[in-house]
């Protein structure tokens, strides 16, 4: 019997060209397991809708009859172009997963798509209490080098202590927290280079990277400050990243990771204060820290790659269906 195709939609921009996680699997056209990624197939065994957004809004009430009756066509229309992008695909077999935090800013939101997801998904997952199925995220990175090439490579020379990729977003009470901390480490003696999109004029950085690749694996020590630590589910590619380039995270983040990861694999920041930047300098002071964790990092790379790729998840959904 072939592999079973999965297609998928997302309001993620740029996420449905027809090669999208090719990069996570060594073979051709997305293939891992009993399964093949073919985001754009026609007609799918399966649909992964990820982080999608554009479910059909009911048309709610007016007082005014032909307000109501031009609502509920274009609910109708919007309906009808919902099931046209499922592709004939069941219920059961649609998968919806969302991969963002539920800070409190977005939590009604996020309550609201769970919701509109019930109508047209079988199995609804994210990282939060909240959802029907609460479940760490599948991993997904943006390291841009192939799959076997990760899977395959030793350590890359590292010439530089520590990096921090991070963007300008200030939309919530993390973001502002996180922000907060940039500040206290560009305004120390502490050495590190700064790289990301939209941050503020007040910062020195390195400006936007398109692959993580270059800004990650030349350095010993990587920043990882998730965007939100309050749960046991929440852990993001920011890990996954900053190993994959054979860094030694300096992580700030839920209990998740522990459960993940193998120990040693990954620090714990103690706090984003002046505490927390006497721990960094600590750290960074030499590469020891590095090579002592050196074997747990090349454990939790291969956890990473093949334990918990978003590929591997969805091949062991789909072989519960016959």
């Amino acid at each position: 019997m072939g592999r079973k195709t999965v297609g998928m939609i997302s309001s993620y921009p740029g996420l449905t060209q027809c090669g999208w996680l090719w990069h996570q699997t060594p073979y051709p056209f997305g293939a891992w397991g009993n399964i093949e990624m073919r985001a754009q197939e026609s007609n799918p065994d399966f649909m992964l809708l990820y982080n999608f957004l554009s479910f059909p809004k009911p048309p709610g009430k007016s007082p005014l009859w032909f307000v109501n009756q031009k609502r509920k066509y274009r609910y109708e229309q919007e309906v009808e172009s919902m099931q046209a992008k499922l592709r004939g695909v069941p219920k059961e077999r649609i998968i919806f997963l969302w991969r963002e935090p539920p800070l409190e800013e977005v939590l009604q939101r996020t309550l609201i798509h769970y919701q509109k997801a019930e109508q047209y998904c079988g199995y609804i997952s994210g990282p939060d209490d909240y959802v029907p199925h609460p479940d760490y995220m599948p991993a997904i990175w943006y390291i841009g080098n192939s799959f076997r090439e990760l899977n395959e490579m030793n350590p890359p020379e590292k010439v530089k202590t520590c990096s921090w990729i991070v963007s300008g977003v200030n939309r919530a009470a993390n973001h502002a927290k996180r922000l907060e901390f940039l500040k206290l480490l560009q305004e120390s003696d502490f050495q590190f280079d700064l790289y990301g999109r939209n941050l503020p004029d007040w910062t020195c950085n390195f400006g936007e990277i398109s692959n993580k690749w270059y800004a990650m694996a030349p350095y010993y020590y990587n920043l990882t400050i998730e965007n939100y630590v309050d749960n046991d589910w929440y852990v993001s590619e920011k890990l996954w990243d900053a190993l994959l380039a054979w860094c030694l995270p300096i992580y700030y983040g839920g209990p998740a990771a522990d459960k993940l990861l193998p120990p040693g694999s990954f620090l714990r920041l103690p706090s984003m204060d002046e505490k927390g930047l006497a721990y960094i300098k600590e750290v960074t002071a030499t590469p020891d820290a590095w090579y002592a964790a050196k074997e747990a990092i090349a454990e939790a790379r291969q956890i990473i790659l093949h334990k918990l790729n978003l590929l591997e998840w969805l091949s062991n959904f789909t072989a519960n269906f016959s």
